[in-house]
């Protein structure tokens, strides 16, 4: 069913189930309403009904799901309570065998979080960001003066893959030959194994996780064994909070790294063009005044919301908007709904390039999980838009796109677009 695409009486049928279901009923967390696009009224009905509501019985088991932008922010920044910690189950709705748990250091609480994190927050300084744009710019150009014109083919593949995998490949200083086994370990590494999956069971993924730790391994010594330099391997072999990680702790560095480099700027890459596309006139404000890229760029962020969620986990019993959260209860901040709270956002429906606060948005997170290459994801997104606009009048996207099946990753597996001859 995964690979079909709806009638667009059934997606109606679909979104309008929403109005009529039992709160109690309520599962947002189903990744078929994401890979249908349909989950939107549940999140508007939790917003106005029920913003901290529990679900008893889903495919990821029970959990909360927290749903407005103020009370996502405030769970976020509680981490006297709520842990990110992967050893009570880390920070996605899914459940992972505790014997497969992979600590990082976004799934690590304070005060550990902060030194693992420290050690490659070196990469993303502005010093190291104007370097890194200059290649950025290169291999831009390069892409998209190589694009098929007056025929169809998949944005996806073809732009947003191919720049984010050669940005992680330089990030890592991975051998530029084998560069897609990157984006194959990240799709990986977020898929649910089932019969339209990636893989068909955990155990396949898991053997792929394991040859990316062995790929990773022999890179690792090697960095390990000669003087420090600028790339995130070798930043880790060397700084002393993670220099002596054990195996898990190294893949699940590696995973985070990967996932965050890779799927965020290539789901905001694709979903940017998508945007303009259903919004015809902010594209042609956009190639008209090329100057708004600077709130362009946060406003797709923030329209797309590249990962729909994070998770915490409950230390103790907590009452939170007079609902009772009990110990080891999972709780999910749906980014995605907070990105479309009428109270946090003016016309959050409305995609709008010159909003005038356009950083509002909670696509990269909140406090001290905030994602620490925010500055790269919206630099690449501004250098691959100015790039477009220089070369193309318009890209037309010529059919339907094909959505992941995640409630965790939020992203187009195809985009279907054409360049005019």
């Amino acid at each position: 069913m995964h690979g079909t695409i709806e009638s667009a009486a059934k997606l109606d049928a679909l979104r309008e189930r929403a109005s009529t279901l039992p709160l109690a009923q309520f599962d947002p967390g189903d990744p078929e309403l994401f890979r249908t696009d349909t989950f939107w009224p549940y999140f508007d009905r939790l917003r106005r009904e029920d913003p901290v509501h529990y679900c008893k019985d889903s495919m990821f088991g029970p959990y909360w799901s927290v749903t407005r932008y103020n009370d996502i922010m405030e769970i976020e920044t509680n981490h006297s309570v709520f842990s990110s910690a992967s050893a009570l189950g880390g920070i996605t709705i899914r459940d992972i065998d505790p014997d497969l748990r992979r600590e990082s250091f976004i799934s690590m609480d304070p005060p550990r979080h902060a030194a693992q994190r420290k050690t490659v927050a070196p990469m993303f300084t502005p010093t190291h960001l104007d370097n890194l744009a200059l290649n950025i710019r290169k291999r831009s150009a390069e892409c998209l003066d190589n694009l098929p014109r007056g025929k169809v083919f998949d944005w996806v593949d073809q732009v947003s893959i191919e720049l984010t995998t050669q940005m992680l490949a330089v990030l890592f200083d991975f051998p530029w030959e084998d560069r897609r086994k990157l984006t194959r370990w990240s799709d990986i590494a977020t898929t649910i194994p089932g019969p339209d999956g990636l893989v068909a069971t955990e155990d396949e993924r898991q053997a792929e996780l394991a040859e990316c730790a062995g790929y990773f391994a022999r890179l690792w010594k090697d960095r390990g064994e000669q003087p420090p330099k600028s790339d995130l391997l070798s930043m880790m072999a060397h700084g002393p909070a993670t220099r002596d990680m054990d195996a898990r702790n190294f893949l699940g560095n590696l995973v985070l790294l990967i996932v965050g480099g890779n799927d965020t700027t290539r789901n905001t890459m694709s979903g940017s063009l998508l945007a303009l596309s259903q919004h015809p006139e902010q594209y042609r404000k956009l190639r008209e005044n090329p100057a708004l890229l600077d709130s362009f760029v946060p406003e797709v962020i923030r329209w797309q919301t590249p990962l729909a969620h994070m998770r915490r986990t409950a230390l103790a019993d907590f009452e939170f908007r007079g609902k009772q959260i009990k110990k080891d209860d999972k709780v999910v901040m749906w980014y995605v709904s907070g990105n479309r709270d009428e109270e946090a956002i003016e016309r959050p429906y409305d995609f709008i390039i010159d909003r005038a606060r356009p950083r509002t948005h909670l696509s990269f997170g909140f406090g001290i999980h905030r994602c620490v290459g925010l500055r790269l994801a919206e630099l690449q997104l501004k250098i691959i838009w100015e790039e477009i606009l220089k070369r193309f009048d318009q890209i037309d996207v010529v059919g339907e796109p094909k959505r992941v099946y995640s409630s965790f990753v939020k992203g187009l597996e195809t985009l279907p677009v054409k360049i005019a001859a």
